[in-house]
C-alpha cells in the first residue's frame, strides 16, 4: 500500500488541481481554493509519512496493523475532501464541470480498488465514500441529467465495492502466498539440512539402538574392503549374537528386551569408537568391521567384547545376565565380497553356539566344508520327496513278557545318490530352513499307508516321531486327520511321538493340540523320557499314553543307570503310564528291564529297522532271539 502512495499522491494533486484551476467560478473560486490548499496540505502530510515509512521499514522492524491503520486514515481522509468537494459544489457547477467531477472520483475509485488491495476496508470505503453520497445526491436532484448521471455514479460505486473486495482477497492471497514463499526461501537450507538427515536416519540408521542397520553398513563395509585391498591391510568381521536373550523377552516382555539391546549397543560403542562399522545386523544380532585387525587380534578384542556383554544389565528392579557368541571371518584370509564375509562370520557363529556357546569362534575350511555339504543337502532335500529319494523303515517295538510285535516305530532315510544321509544330519537341515512340515506329512500319510497294510496279519500300530515345528503348525491337526482318512488307518492304531523339547515353545497351544490328538483316540508318547525338558513337570501337565527311556540308560543299566529306570517307571505308574526301553541289546538287559516292570522294548535285539520289504517277511514268521 506504501509502495503505491507516490501514485495516489500524485494523481490527486493533478486531479485537484485540474478542477479548481481548469474550471473557474467567481461565485464559489474562493472556496475551491481553500479546498485546494486543505488537499494539498494533507496530500503532503501523507507525502512525508510514505517517505519516512519506507525508509525505516529498510531498517528497523515495523509494526504492520498501526502502519495499516496510518495509511488508511489518511486515505480516508482524502477521499473526505473529494466527496465535500463534490457535494458542495455540484448544484453551483455547469454540466461540463459535473461531467468532469464524476469522471474524475469514478476514475479514482476504480483505481483504488487495486492500488489499496491490501486493504479491504480501505479499498471499499474509499470507492463509498468517493461515490456513493455524491450518486445519491444526484439522484435526489430534479434535472433528467443529473439523476442519470447518479444512477450510473451509484452503479459504479457498487461494482467497484465487488471489484475491490476481490482485488482485497486475491492481493491478500498473494501477500500470502509471497510471504509463504519468502519464508520457505529464508528457511530452505535448514529445512533441506533437517529432512536430509531425517531421510538418511530413516534408511541408515536402527531406530532402537542409533546404530547403523543393514543398507548403512554394508554400503560403509564395501568402501572400507576397497580401502583395505589398496592398502593390502587385513579386516576382521565379528558377528555378535547375544545368548539367553529370548528367554528375557518371552519372560520379562519385550519392554526390558528392548533396554537390553540399549545398553548392550551402548557397550559396544564404548569398545570400538568407529561406530559406522557397528551394526545391529536384526533381532538380537551385531556385527563390528575391524580395520587393520589380523586373526590374533581379532580373537582378543571377541572375548573383551563377551566379557563387557556379559556385565550385568542393571534395570530399576532387575539384574539381568546375558552373554553373547562370536563368530569370526578375515578379510582376505576367507572371502573377499561383504555379503560372503558375512555369511562366513554368522557360520562361525552358528557352529560356535552349538559347541561352545558364550565364546569367540573363527571360520575355517573344516567348516567351509559343513557349510557346503549343508548347502548342498538343502537343495537336494527340498526336492527328495519328488525324486523318491525318501524312504521309511519300521523297527518293532515288542511286549516284554512274549517278545512279540505290538507297534513299530517309522524311521525316516535318505538315499543321497550313492550316500546314506544319516537323518540327525538332514533332519536339522529340514527344521531349520522350513521344509520340515513338507517332509512330515509325508511321512504321516506313509507310515499310516504301511501301517494299514499290516492290519490284514495283525493289529499293530505305528509309531510316528514329530517335531515342534510341526506341531506348532496351526495346520497339523488336519494333516493326520487327512493321513488317517486317506489311510483308512483306524486312530488308535496311530502313535505320535514327541520330545520333552517341545514344552520349551508355546507350552499351552502345544498342550492343547496333544488333547485333540487323544481325543481322536490318538496315542501320545514321550519320547527319550528325562534327557531333555523340566521331565516331571511335564509327566505332571501332559496326559501322555507312555514313556520311553532313553538308550543312554538301558545301556548303563549295570552302572548308574537303573536306579533312573527304577525313578521312570515308578513316576509312569502314578500316572498310569506305559513304558518302552529303547536301545535293548542283549537278553540281559531284556529281562532286568522285563523284571523291573518295563512293558514294551525296542533295540537291536530284536531287529534293526526293517524295510518294508522285510517287515512283510518278519509279520510272517518271525525267529524268537537266540538267548547268549
Amino acid at each position: 500500500m506504501y509502495s503505491n502512495g507516490y501514485a495516489g499522491i500524485v494523481i490527486s494533486l493533478v486531479a485537484s488541481s485540474l478542477l479548481v484551476f481548469g474550471f473557474t467560478n467567481a461565485e464559489i473560486q474562493t472556496f475551491k481554493i481553500y479546498w485546494w490548499v486543505s488537499m494539498v496540505g494533507l496530500l503532503l502530510i501523507r507525502l512525508a509519512d510514505t517517505f519516512f515509512w519506507l525508509k525505516k521499514n529498510k531498517t528497523t522492524e515495523i509494526d504492520g496493523k498501526r502502519s495499516i491503520l496510518r495509511f488508511s486514515v489518511g486515505t480516508i481522509a482524502t477521499a473526505t475532501m473529494w466527496c465535500v468537494y463534490c457535494l458542495i459544489l455540484f448544484p453551483y457547477i455547469d454540466t461540463i464541470e459535473l461531467a468532469f467531477n464524476i469522471i474524475i472520483v469514478s476514475a479514482m475509485a476504480g483505481g483504488a480498488s487495486t492500488v489499496l488491495a491490501g486493504s479491504k476496508a480501505t479499498a471499499m470505503l474509499y470507492s463509498a465514500i468517493l461515490l456513493i453520497p455524491f450518486s445519491i445526491a444526484l439522484l435526489l436532484e430534479p434535472q433528467f441529467h443529473e439523476y442519470i448521471l447518479g444512477i450510473l455514479g451509484l452503479s459504479f460505486g457498487f461494482i467497484m465495492l465487488l471489484t475491490a473486495n476481490k482485488s482485497a482477497d486475491f492481493t491478500t492471497l498473494a501477500i500470502r502466498l509471497k510471504n509463504d514463499n519468502a519464508t520457505l526461501v529464508e528457511h530452505m537450507e535448514a529445512e533441506v539440512t533437517a529432512r536430509t538427515h531425517q531421510i538418511y536416519e530413516l534408511s541408515n540408521i536402527d531406530p532402537l539402538t542409533g546404530l547403523f542397520n543393514r543398507s548403512a553398513f554394508l554400503n560403509h563395509l564395501r568402501a572400507d574392503l576397497k580401502s583395505s585391498i589398496k592398502a593390502e591391510k587385513p579386516m576382521a568381521l565379528l558377528f555378535i549374537d547375544l545368548d539367553g536373550f529370548k528367554k528375557i523377552n518371552d519372560t520379562i516382555g519385550h519392554e526390558t528386551g528392548d533396554m537390553v539391546l540399549k545398553q548392550t549397543s551402548d557397550r559396544l560403542k564404548e569398545n570400538y569408537k568407529n561406530h559406522q562399522l557397528i551394526c545391529r545386523w536384526g533381532g538380537d544380532e551385531f556385527l563390528i568391521a575391524l580395520e587393520n585387525t589380523n586373526q590374533s587380534e581379532a580373537i582378543v578384542i571377541a572375548d573383551n567384547l563377551i566379557k563387557h556383554i556379559s556385565a550385568p544389565y542393571i534395570f530399576s528392579k532387575n539384574r539381568l545376565s546375558i552373554s553373547a557368541t562370536i563368530g569370526i571371518a578375515m578379510y582376505p584370509e576367507h572371502a573377499t565380497n561383504e555379503q560372503v564375509l558375512i555369511q562366513l562370520a554368522d557360520t562361525a557363529m552358528y557352529y560356535q553356539k552349538k559347541a561352545f556357546p558364550s565364546t569367540a569362534g573363527v571360520f575355517s575350511a573344516h567348516l567351509g566344508k559343513q557349510l557346503a555339504r549343508e548347502q548342498r543337502l538343502k537343495d537336494a532335500l527340498s526336492e527328495a520327496i519328488e525324486n523318491q529319494q525318501l524312504r521309511l523303515v519300521f523297527q518293532p517295538i515288542v511286549d516284554s513278557e512274549t517278545f512279540q510285535p505290538v507297534a513299530f516305530e517309522a524311521l525316516l532315510r535318505w538315499q543321497l545318490v550313492n550316500e546314506n544321509i544319516p537323518p540327525y544330519e538332514f533332519i536339522s537341515i529340514a527344521e531349520q530352513y522350513g521344509q520340515i512340515r513338507k517332509i512330515g506329512a509325508w511321512v504321516l500319510c506313509e507310515a499310516c499307508k504301511e501301517a494299514k497294510s499290516w492290519q490284514t496279519q495283525k493289529a499293530l500300530s505305528v509309531a510316528v516321531n514329530v517335531s515342534v515345528i510341526q506341531l506348532q503348525d496351526n495346520d497339523f491337526i488336519e494333516i493326520v486327520d487327512n493321513a488317517l482318512s486317506e489311510s483308512g488307518l483306524p486312530a488308535k492304531f496311530l502313535h505320535i511321538e514327541i520330545t520333552e523339547s517341545v514344552f520349551a515353545a508355546d507350552k499351552e497351544t502345544l498342550l492343547d493340540k496333544i488333547a485333540c490328538l487323544q481325543n481322536r483316540g490318538i496315542k501320545v508318547s514321550i519320547d527319550d523320557f528325562g534327557t531333555e525338558y523340566s521331565s516331571l513337570s511335564v509327566i505332571q501337565e501332559l496326559s501322555a499314553d507312555k514313556v520311553k527311556i532313553d538308550q543312554a540308560f538301558v545301556a548303563s543299566l549295570d552302572t548308574n543307570g537303573m536306579p533312573i529306570v527304577n525313578a521312570v517307571l515308578q513316576i509312569a505308574k502314578a500316572f498310569g503310564y506305559d513304558v518302552v526301553a529303547e536301545g535293548v541289546e542283549t537278553l540281559q538287559q531284556a529281562e532286568i528291564l522285563r523284571k523291573a516292570g518295563v512293558n514294551h522294548l525296542q533295540g537291536f535285539y530284536f531287529a534293526k529297522p526293517l524295510e518294508t520289504s522285510m517287515l512283510k517277511q518278519y509279520l510272517k514268521g518271525r525267529a524268537l532271539p537266540l538267548i547268549d
